[in-house]
């Protein structure tokens, strides 16, 4: 771990490699598990102003669960989430043509119908932020179902915090990222 500003960043996220792969993975990240996308406070608000928006994009089953429980719920850990269909899927969840899940609100965002990507975890994953008092943890979540995106990234020579450098600047800025950058060259030399 090495502390950037505010925030603890575990070596991990340069040492390891990672790329979606979703030919391979199907987009499972978004329909296991067995709680929904975390999300950031001002994330919910967010989520009840844009649903009329995003709704169009979305499945019957994924409208039917979030005009039954909302637009987020609260999560067993207390904290706020995407609310589930049927106890896994994300209520977000769409399928392509090749049935492979991708997030409906990002889709809405790809069509111009509202200016937010989709929510910070799913965008910053496989990197989970979590905050304390003092520091926010920058850490690698390690999931099974991504071994094809590891392998991928492996493939490709893709670290895991160039491919979420997005999200990371979105989080935590364009100064932050290039500190990033400059730790993550020396820690490779």
């Amino acid at each position: 771990m090495f502390q950037l500003g505010k925030t603890i960043v575990s070596e991990e996220i340069i040492e390891n490699d990672f790329v979606c792969n979703l030919n391979a993975c199907r987009g499972a990240c978004c329909i296991d598990g067995d709680a929904g996308a975390p999300l950031e406070d001002n994330e919910t608000e967010i989520l009840v102003d844009i649903y009329s928006k995003v709704k169009p994009f979305l499945s019957e089953e994924g409208v039917s669960v979030i005009e039954e429980k909302g637009a987020f719920v609260k999560g067993e850990d207390g904290e706020w989430e995407t609310p589930l269909v049927n106890g896994n899927a994300c209520a977000y969840v769409i399928f392509d043509e090749n049935k492979i899940a991708k997030c409906g609100i990002e889709e809405a965002y790809n069509q111009g119908e509202t200016n937010w990507k989709k929510p910070l975890s799913c965008h910053l994953y496989p990197v989970r932020i979590k905050e304390y008092t003092e520091l926010t943890a920058v850490n690698y979540h390690k999931w099974q179902i991504c071994d094809p995106a590891c392998a991928l990234g492996e493939q490709l020579k893709m670290p895991i915090y160039k491919f979420v450098k997005e999200a990371l600047i979105r989080k935590f800025g364009a100064d932050w990222y290039q500190e990033l950058e400059e730790v993550a060259q020396e820690h490779l030399k």
